[in-house]
């Protein structure tokens, strides 16, 4: 499975690279001071994408919720977390999680 990164993180490692790597030194700094493992991690992050709205970044998080062992059913439920919260604005990165769980299902077989 081949993770793939937004349009929008290419431009921005492409045009700002200091920036870009000082962002990604943060977010490994971050996830070594977790105290989550590493699956329930990615679904807490996939939770918060949808809840923002942010479907951009979704398919990305879903391959690596996948790589770290979740399940279909799991990241489907992630996406759904924030419902209550802040409502249908989930449905978009349920979408684009369903996208990416097809897509990754069509390329397994």
């Amino acid at each position: 499975m081949s993770a793939t990164v937004s349009n929008g993180f290419l431009l921005f490692g492409q045009q700002f690279p200091a920036t870009a790597k000082a962002h990604m030194a943060f977010v490994q700094a971050k996830a070594e001071e977790s105290s989550l493992d590493e699956k329930t991690s990615h679904l807490a992050y996939l939770a918060v994408l949808a809840a923002a709205g942010l479907a951009g970044g979704i398919g990305f998080h879903v391959q690596l919720a996948r790589q770290a062992g979740a399940s279909r059913d799991e990241v489907l439920s992630a996406c759904l977390v924030g419902l209550p919260a802040v409502g249908l604005q989930v449905l978009d990165g349920l979408a684009a999680a369903v996208d990416a769980l097809d897509s990754e299902d069509r390329t397994a077989e």
